[in-house]
């Protein structure tokens, strides 16, 4: 399993789970979970999923520091101000705002498992092994921020 680790970009998965919710939602379209303002709140996910993203490209840009996911050996500094005081990954979390919109779009509670599956994939196969790549290159100034801000949220 160790092949698929930082081999599959984040907003690929996030497709991938996306379709994975749209076709449940087709397979069973009689499982309904209706959401009073799901429009209104499927919106305000999507804008403060793109606030997140936005936010985080700034914040590295400023740094000077790499976005690209699969090349984490190249990061030059470690990101902890703006939206990182607060997340160690907003542009994954901005990703999963999306999703939880869509979810909600599709009025399913088996969406739920493409949100799972989002979730499980990136903690195993792109954040787990960032942060390895983290803490080799920051050492003790990478873990006192993992022991001070959450993964997610």
């Amino acid at each position: 399993m160790e092949r698929l680790e930082l081999r599959v970009p984040p907003p690929v998965v996030t497709l991938v789970s996306a379709l994975l919710m749209w076709g449940l939602r087709g397979a069973v379209p009689s499982l309904v979970w209706l959401v009073p303002g799901r429009a209104w709140l499927a919106g305000v996910l999507v804008g403060t999923g793109m606030m997140l993203g936005l936010w985080a490209v700034w914040s590295f840009r400023r740094q000077r520091t790499t976005i690209n996911p699969h090349l984490p050996q190249q990061t030059v500094a470690l990101v902890t101000e703006g939206v990182y005081r607060y997340t160690r990954n907003p542009m994954y979390l901005g990703m999963l705002c999306f999703l939880v919109a869509w979810a909600l779009w599709l009025s399913t509670p088996l969406a739920l498992l493409g949100l799972a599956l989002y979730v499980g994939y990136l903690n195993r196969f792109q954040i787990g092994p960032e942060e390895r790549v983290l803490e080799e290159r920051f050492g003790t100034r990478f873990t006192s921020y993992c022991a001070t801000v959450r993964r997610w949220l």
